[in-house]
């Protein structure tokens, strides 16, 4: 499994680039519906990469990593806060879903069972977390300054290396990200998104997040 920053590295010439996705639009089928993929991957996250580039033309921050960029955003506009967090955020939205259903493994695995008290209590405890991020946003698992798991949301398009954690799961509750199917409905938008969880893509995010927070 490759880490987010192997797929984020994927640019070229210091213009970032909307990424490949690792599955066709309708492999999801029928948990995420092809409109929905096509729609929320050729327009929003290549909305969100045109309007980056834009915002850093002329700047030394071209062909910065946006990791780097991200984790220094007081310094930057608050279009490049929008669209870059947004470029982050759905890179690794995409290549944490699958086609091919998968179960919890790893580090990862132990860590959640330790801290959460078994798999189904952390899904059940992020779940209401997304249902209580207010308007646009996201929710996390990420790897907290003292190197423990924890659930968070974000508002918009902010990303957690923003305030110093490493995300190793983002379920994205804007409603493009669902409402062709779900409608309003962004509790059965988190029920189906675990439904496509690419678990062993976390457990690589988790080990990388690991070696990331000890630097």
């Amino acid at each position: 499994m490759k880490s987010l920053k192997e797929f984020l590295e994927m640019e070229d010439g210091g213009q970032f680039e909307l990424p490949q996705l690792p599955y066709e639009y309708n492999d999801l089928e029928p948990v995420i519906d092809e409109a929905t993929m096509i729609e929320h991957h050729t327009k929003h996250h290549q909305g969100y990469v045109n309007k980056l580039n834009g915002e850093l033309e002329g700047t030394p921050y071209i062909g910065k990593p946006i990791q780097e960029i991200l984790k220094n955003i007081e310094s930057f506009s608050q279009g490049v806060r929008n669209n870059g967090g947004g470029h982050y955020n759905h890179t690794l939205f995409w290549n944490l879903l699958t086609p091919n259903k998968n179960e919890p493994t790893g580090k990862l695995k132990i860590k959640l069972i330790t801290e959460f008290g078994g798999i189904d209590d952390f899904i059940n405890q992020f779940k209401e977390a997304g249902l209580k991020r207010f308007g646009s946003g996201w929710v996390w698992l990420v790897v907290n300054e003292e190197g423990e798991l924890e659930i968070t949301t974000t508002v918009n398009q902010d990303n957690p290396l923003m305030f110093g954690h490493y995300p190793i799961i983002g379920c994205d509750v804007w409603e493009h990200a669902y409402y062709l199917k779900h409608k309003s409905n962004r509790g059965g938008w988190l029920e189906s998104f675990f439904q496509v969880l690419d678990w062993e893509q976390a457990n690589t995010n988790y080990v990388q997040a690991l070696h990331e927070n000890k630097q």
